[in-house]
């Protein structure tokens, strides 16, 4: 497995797996299945409701827990120190675990801040090994990042071959924040990648499908990917992708299929932040 290395040294896989929308009863056996075929990297999340699920398939699987990265999140309805604090030591129950990996925070609003100085805390009380943000859009991160002591090390986004977040990469860059990448295979209004003409006919040169070089292209740029599935076959062949190399030609070939750049869901637009805060927060 090829892996990155955050801005405070720690290495994290380039690939992993994704439990958004696995249900709490389906979620023990897809994290089993997806341990058993490779997978270190587990991306959950307090929202998802499941962390309990990745828990006991992480310690059933006899895996040491240094050879496993997990990632979860602190949803809108636990943000502020004090209840962000509590929701990290109920990640930590939930998931069997002493430390987390990776904790982000899962939106951009209610009192992030006062969720990022409890996340920094349990950073330095060595809960959590890096902390991060997801869904932070360009304007939201400058913001956040310009006032916040540790930078965020992660930004998890919509990301893949349509929707390739180009637009945010200088402001990443500029703190050392690396990209995740949610929906790296589509869905949210996305459709028609792994049935490309064009990542087929690339595929075709490596013995490969078009999801994979899609998670290739992603992986090349240096974005993790979380692909998710229920099905063992999928999870084992979307892992099987760091055999080949795209080319540069390649590269920029599938660079042109870009067509959302930031996303098919605008987190800046206020019926959205309405429905957010007034559901959850």
């Amino acid at each position: 497995m090829e892996t990155i290395k955050l801005s405070n040294g720690v290495e994290m896989p380039l690939l992993g797996y994704g439990v958004f929308q696995v249900s709490p009863q389906e979620c023990e056996r897809c994290v089993t299945d997806a341990l058993s075929v490779g997978y270190r990297l587990i991306d959950t999340a307090q929202a998802y409701d499941n962390e309990e699920g990745v828990g006991e398939a992480i310690k059933k699987s006899g895996i040491a827990r240094d050879e496993l990265f997990l990632t979860t999140k602190v949803w809108i309805a636990n943000a502020g120190e004090e209840k962000a604090a509590r929701s990290i030591d109920e990640s930590l129950r939930k998931l069997q675990t002493d430390y987390i990996d990776l904790l982000l925070i899962h939106q951009a609003y209610g009192d992030v801040f006062g969720s990022w100085r409890a996340m920094e805390k349990a950073y330095r009380d060595g809960k959590v090994r890096a902390i991060g943000v997801s869904n932070f859009q360009a304007a939201r991160f400058f913001d956040f990042a310009h006032y916040v002591d540790v930078k965020p090390m992660v930004n998890q986004l919509q990301c893949n071959v349509m929707i390739q977040q180009t637009g945010i990469e200088p402001l990443l860059n500029d703190c050392g924040t690396r990209m995740m990448a949610w929906g790296p295979l589509g869905g949210q209004g996305i459709d028609g990648i792994v049935k490309s003409g064009m990542l087929a006919a690339i595929g075709e040169k490596y013995g490969k499908s078009a999801a994979q070089v899609a998670l290739r292209w992603l992986t090349q740029r240096g974005i993790v990917a979380i692909p998710k599935s229920s099905h063992k076959e999928r999870m084992a062949q979307n892992l099987n992708i760091f055999d080949f190399k795209l080319t540069d030609d390649e590269m920029a070939q599938i660079a042109t299929m870009n067509e959302h750049d930031a996303g098919t869901i605008n987190f800046t637009d206020p019926q959205f932040v309405k429905y957010l805060i007034e559901t959850y927060g």
